[in-house]
């Protein structure tokens, strides 16, 4: 069985499981086409050593370029990496161990803050 996504405009309307041959005999008149993705993939890796397959697993609301999968573009100054198809913010994530969640008006106010620390409960 393999993941196949309907995709319309380049977005992933939905996912379904299937046998390749399911697409021999099936009639699809409505707009778009059935893309195999891989659920191992991410990051144009493949999670068990495989050949990664179209950058990342699709899901509906994913857009779909005719060369990856990759999710909608989550704050406006951040970059579709063009290797692994997954969004990156301009500074990178603090790494001493504590939470944090992006702040894009903080970006935008000064260009050097963006991770503001979350209080966990």
């Amino acid at each position: 069985m393999a993941h196949y996504a309907k995709v319309v405009n380049g977005i992933v309307e939905k996912v379904i499981v299937a046998e390749a041959e399911f697409f021999d005999t099936f009639v699809d008149d409505s707009p778009g086409e059935w893309v195999q993705t891989s659920y191992n993939t991410v990051g144009n890796e493949h999670k068990l050593g495989g050949t990664p397959l179209r950058k990342n697993y699709a899901g509906p609301g994913d857009h779909y370029d005719g060369t990856g999968f990759y999710q909608p573009q989550p704050f406006d100054s951040w970059k579709l990496n063009s290797t692994t198809y997954i969004w990156e913010a301009p500074i990178a994530y603090p790494s001493d161990g504590k939470t944090y969640k992006w702040d894009e008006n903080a970006y935008k106010t000064d260009n050097t803050t963006g991770w503001v620390e979350v209080s966990l409960p």
